[in-house]
């Protein structure tokens, strides 16, 4: 148990590198700043709840958006322009990442899954992958980034489900901070006495 506990902890280790290791289109498109993390935490947010709403097995969605950038602590994240001068082994990466582990077989399992593009649960994992970069690209341009707007244009030819579809159009539809700014301004009452 002692030589699985150490690999856990060297895993878990490992994942903090997804906490700092920036995504590399932000240099690209001049604004914004997030983690690898950042951008898994809420893709398996968007994928759990996709999947609540189609329904489909909404487990196996949450473990393929968990998953499906792990290998990244290796590779880096590499954007579209990189890829057409890099060649990213992902697959031997993410072997390397979870070789040893409690989990190994179930990450391997739903990330050929994940690749592979033939299940509902796999679509609806890579639209919430490309959703959330969508959220995040529509918070740049709410902020004022105009190129946000073509890359938005491109990403979201890659959805492939209704839903996903659906949920992309009302991102659209609003501004970023609606959510706490409203027109009723409840914001400014809160419960403090200054």
């Amino acid at each position: 148990m002692k030589e699985i506990s150490d690999r856990s902890a060297t895993f878990f280790y490992e994942l903090g590198i997804l906490q700092t290791m920036k995504r590399s289109g932000q240099d690209y498109l001049g604004s914004g700043t997030q983690s690898i993390a950042d951008h898994i935490f809420r893709t398996a947010m968007i994928g759990f709840t996709m999947a609540k709403m189609v329904p489909c097995d909404a487990d196996k969605v949450l473990k393929m958006c968990m998953f499906h950038d792990l290998e990244e602590s290796r590779t880096g994240d590499l954007n579209y322009l990189q890829q057409n001068y890099v060649n990213s082994d992902d697959e031997k990466a993410l072997n390397h990442v979870v070789k040893g582990l409690p989990i190994e077989e179930e990450v391997s399992t739903c990330i050929d899954e994940y690749a592979a593009q033939q299940s509902l649960e796999a679509l609806i994992a890579k639209d919430a992958d490309t959703l959330e970069l969508i959220f995040f690209l529509k918070e740049q341009l709410d902020k004022g980034n105009k190129q946000a707007e073509n890359w938005i244009k491109a990403s979201s030819q890659r959805l492939k489900t209704d839903i996903g579809k659906e949920i992309m159009q009302s991102c659209l539809e609003r501004m970023y901070y609606e959510w706490w700014y409203s027109k009723d301004e409840n914001w400014r009452r809160g419960s403090k006495n200054w």
